[in-house]
């Protein structure tokens, strides 16, 4: 069995790759600057300590001479890393015995060492290359175990490695540095490359992928996609890996693509022309495999057929045999195998087959219908339009039919009412219908405003009818309503009646002003509007004076009463808009129930719950004189249960939760509270999340102060039991009892200052 080696992608450079920018010299003391003259890049042989000799090694001398690798080489010196001890000596080009042109960093050079007679530095002269040792025959083969390091000039034939090649190579093992490397590389086999395809089909654990470079699909699990698997859709781009795991070829390491990386198919820009010689079979048979049944014949300079599919043809028209086509030429990249896609019909086809062709609505008729094209929305009408545009006044509203009930005992759906347009043409006064569907916008227009539209005749019953109606401008007589803000939203809010019975919708965008000055309860001026399917909004809002200034005068008697009913914007689930408001306290009263709105909250922004203890004044509101709760104070006292670094919680239950979220910030006069006090407090909600907290926080009373707690009875229970005979019991002894200098108990001499050096 022959193992190879793998090209590994560590980073590890050679040594004949290493090229130090510069040499420093060791030692702490500061070098003197050498003058100019001894700096110069020019170099006398003469100037060495070479006993006589010419610098070449025909001399006659007897020094020792060393071995290294050249580690710098530049224009006329260089550097020589020694072998046999450490040390980096300098070199003049001209000390080289040989081409200068064939010497190069990292080859081995045999020198002396001699000093410089100027700086007394060591260097290296007499220079002489070693030849290359003769390699072994030995190749070696085996598993990757460690790295090795090699130059593009080890690397045989011209050859890019890659990592991930097999490779097989010879170990070279240099006697000078003892650095082992990589030499004579030959390639054996390239990495697996990566491929790309289109996900085309996705089982429940697995799925198969449409191969792009060959036309085959192949399988590959869902564990083997990296990635989120619920973003993977059919006709997703990937990459993937091919592995053969028990005989058959499987997708692996798959990974997404951008959409469109993957392309299949060329399609010409040329459009060509033929004749359709064999049509796709509206019922395939069982042994139709050709994906591609349909042929056209093309007149080339050497006539062919192309195939085509269903989903070739454009335009959607029934082709049929003889029809003259127009199409391009679809070249898959695989199997260079070529196609008709884009196939439109020619309009002269018709000439050839005396057919004709009509317009019409898909109806249930008797008559068959061949070659069905599909046209544009609205191509076919029944009605023609008017390019003149008219002006009129609405007279009656038009709605819409009710939706369909789901079961037949509710009776049938309500039918939709067509409205009346007055208009004047040519000085006469006419009217017209117009439908609910034909209205332009989302606004649909009411009894008074002014619209603009087109009539369309009906050709079969022969009426007229407006179409494209859009609404000009809203009824100047329309009157106007007066509302309080009851809730505020994200982008819309809801006001309430001047009558404190219901609340209507009203959005930011028809408030005329800032929408950050509103705040609940102010008083607000609107008109009515309905939109599609009859929903009443409030339109052209605008802002009046506070609610504050209420002329009613309210009775100074205070009742006491509980809140049998919140307000619907607290407990959106109720139908009722009004809250009540039950009087507890003894007397001819108690039982009584009174509604109430935003307008008698003392607070506004106050969130009375229901079951909330609260006091009360009544008083008359609304235009039909209805009798109200107003001017509302919720009596709430509760105890703190825990104060944390910015927030806390009152014992109050409030919905679902038994403990009311509070901030320090909500806590008046900056007291800092603590657990067991009893405070009073508003509730608000939050209109976002729908949770409530706690505002306007008032201390009442303190808490009791936390105290010492007693000694658990079990310890208490084991000092008892504890005996002095127990020689398993703890124990006390006395060494040395305390005495002072004078043997007296504690110290008897005054304590006084005393000068330094003074002894008494």
């Amino acid at each position: 069995m022959e193992n190879v080696f793998t090209v590994s992608s560590d980073p590890h450079p050679p040594p004949s790759l290493s090229l130090p920018l510069s040499s420093t010299s060791s030692g702490t003391k500061k070098q003197k600057r050498t003058p100019m003259y001894q700096r110069s890049m020019s170099f006398d042989p003469n100037l060495l300590h070479n006993n006589g000799h010419n610098g070449y090694p025909n001399g006659t001398s007897a020094a020792l001479r060393e071995t290294g690798v050249i580690e710098k080489l530049l224009t006329s010196y260089g550097f020589i890393q020694c072998s046999e001890r450490q040390a980096r000596l300098f070199f003049h080009c001209s000390q080289y015995n040989g081409n200068l042109q064939d010497l190069k960093v990292g080859d081995d050079v045999e020198f002396e060492v001699s000093s410089d007679r100027r700086t007394g530095k060591p260097i290296a002269v007499k220079l002489v290359k070693i030849k290359p040792e003769i390699l072994p025959e030995e190749r070696i083969n085996g598993q990757e175990v460690f790295y090795l390091t090699y130059t593009p000039e080890d690397v045989e034939g011209n050859v890019q490695l890659e990592t991930g090649d097999k490779i097989n190579f010879v170990i070279d093992n240099n006697k000078h540095t003892g650095a082992v490397s990589a030499r004579n590389i030959m390639l054996l086999k390239k990495k697996p490359a990566r491929c790309q395809g289109v996900v085309c089909a996705m089982k429940e654990a697995f799925g198969f992928i449409e191969r792009g470079d060959v036309v085959k699909e192949i399988f590959f699990h869902y564990s083997e996609f990296k990635g989120d698997l619920e973003t993977l859709q059919p006709g997703d781009d990937v990459e993937f890996t091919i592995k053969d795991r028990n005989g058959k070829e499987v997708a692996t390491d798959v990974r997404l693509l951008p959409q469109g990386t993957v392309i299949f198919e060329d399609i010409s820009i040329e459009h060509f022309e033929g004749t359709v010689t064999k049509v796709i079979p509206k019922v395939p048979s069982k042994n139709q495999n050709d994906p591609l049944p349909g042929r056209i014949k093309v007149d080339f300079v050497i006539p062919k057929e192309l195939p085509f599919g269903d989903k070739d043809t454009k335009s959607k028209v029934t082709l049929l045999e003889g029809d003259h086509v127009r199409f391009n030429i679809s070249t898959d990249r695989r199997d260079k195998l070529e196609r008709a896609t884009n196939i439109e019909v020619l309009s002269n086809t018709f000439q050839f087959t005396n057919e004709a062709r009509e317009m019409d609505m898909l109806s249930a008729q008797r008559n068959h219908a061949i070659r069905i094209k599909k046209l544009p929305k609205g191509t076919v009408s029944f009605h023609s339009h008017s390019d003149h545009r008219f002006m009129g006044t609405v007279e009656k509203e038009a709605t819409f039919s009710n939706p369909k009930t789901t079961s037949p005992n509710k009776g049938k759906e309500k039918e939709a009412e067509d409205g009346v347009i007055a208009y004047d043409d040519c000085g006469v006064k006419l009217t017209i219908a117009f439908q609910a569907k034909d209205v332009e916008g989302s606004t649909s227009p009411q009894i008074g405003d002014k619209v603009e539209f087109s009539i369309s005749d009906k050709q079969r019953p022969g009426q007229q009818i407006a179409t494209c109606v859009r609404l000009l401008g809203r009824n100047s007589n329309s009157k106007r309503l007066l509302g309080y803000v009851a809730t505020l939203k994200d982008n819309f809010g809801f006001i309430e009646t001047a009558n404190h019975d219901k609340e209507i919708f009203f959005h930011y965008s028809e408030f005329s002003g800032d929408v950050d000055s509103l705040e609940l309860g102010d008083m607000v001026e609107y008109s009515l509007s309905k939109g599609k399917g009859n929903k009443v909004s409030a339109e052209k809002v605008n802002k009046t004076h506070s609610v504050n200034g209420i002329t009613e005068e309210a009775d100074p008697t205070i009742y006491s009463g509980k809140v049998i009913r919140p307000l619907r914007s607290v407990d959106p689930t109720q139908t009722e808009y009004q809250g009540m408001i039950e009087i507890v306290e003894e007397g001819d009263m108690k039982g009584e129930v009174y509604p109430f709105g935003i307008v008698g909250m003392a607070n506004k922004g106050d969130c009375l719950q229901k079951g909330e203890s609260v006091k009360f004044q009544l008083c008359v509101l609304g235009q039909n004189a209805q009798t109200m709760a107003y001017n509302i104070t919720p009596l709430r006292r509760a105890t703190v249960e825990c104060v944390k670094d910015q927030f806390g919680f009152i014992n109050y239950e409030v919905g679902d939760s038994k403990k009311l979220f509070f901030h320090v910030k909500e806590v008046q006069d900056g007291i800092e509270l603590q657990a067991g006090d009893e405070v009073e407090f508003s509730v608000i909600l939050n209109q976002r999340t729908g949770k409530c907290s706690a505002c306007n926080v008032w201390r009442v009373c303190e808490g009791p102060k936390a105290v010492a707690a007693p000694r658990p009875d079990r310890l208490v229970n084991r000092l008892k039991n504890i005996t002095l005979d127990d020689a398993s019991a703890p124990r006390l002894m006395v060494l040395r009892q305390p005495r002072g200098p004078d043997n007296s108990m504690g110290f008897g001499a005054e304590r006084k200052i005393r000068q330094a050096g003074v002894i008494d």
